[in-house]
């Protein structure tokens, strides 16, 4: 790249640091310099710029929005011991582990709103079964502890590499019994602070 070109895509990304290494790449092509995507991270990383990928977020429409938003309202005054009765729900894609599911007296089930938590028969198992369903806010991962457990097992069993569905499946149930129970406790209480 030269000089030019150097500049140009350096004044770019510093002007709007979203751009991505495809726009510069047409950039460069349209002022008549053919690179790849390679040579633009390695010309920005000289210039003492970094790239990076953005964070995956939930896509949130207003309507999910204002239900966070309420959602917050409602809970941020309830206190830490009120978080500790919640049961937190969701799925991955090790569920390899079904063990039935003992509800202490007072305790809360959380449930995202993803459709097959929300179909009619699921609803009227929970009524059946006389669980209290906490209210959740749509398209809200971020506010749900249970994510990063999930997160801290997907890690320890990457790390042990199974080499098949026995393994996969033992390995699982090991390192789950390594989890502390304390990391639990500690991220729902994460969650008070996220509502604040």
């Amino acid at each position: 790249i030269s000089p030019r070109g150097v500049k140009m895509i350096t004044r770019t990304v510093s002007n709007n640091p979203r751009t991505t290494r495809v726009d510069l790449v047409n950039d460069l092509q349209r002022a008549g310099t053919k690179v790849t995507k390679a040579t633009i991270s390695n010309t920005l990383r000289r210039q003492g710029l970094k790239s990076c990928s953005a964070r995956r977020v939930p896509l949130l429409k207003p309507v999910h929005v204002q239900a966070r938003l309420k959602f917050a309202r409602e809970h941020l005054d309830d206190p830490e011991e009120d978080w500790e009765n919640v049961i937190w729900s969701d799925e991955t894609k090790m569920e390899l582990f079904a063990r039935a599911l003992k509800m202490k007296r007072g305790w809360v089930f959380q449930r995202d709103n993803d459709p097959k938590h929300t179909a009619r028969a699921t609803k009227e198992w929970l009524r059946k079964k006389h669980f209290k369903v906490l209210e959740w806010p749509s398209q809200s991962p971020d506010l749900n502890p249970i994510e990063n457990l999930w997160r801290e097992l997907k890690v320890r069993v990457a790390q042990r590499q199974p080499q098949n569905i026995t393994a996969l499946e033992e390995i699982c149930m090991e390192e789950w019994a390594k989890i502390p129970a304390t990391d639990s406790k500690v991220r729902s209480s994460s969650l008070l602070h996220v509502t604040e």
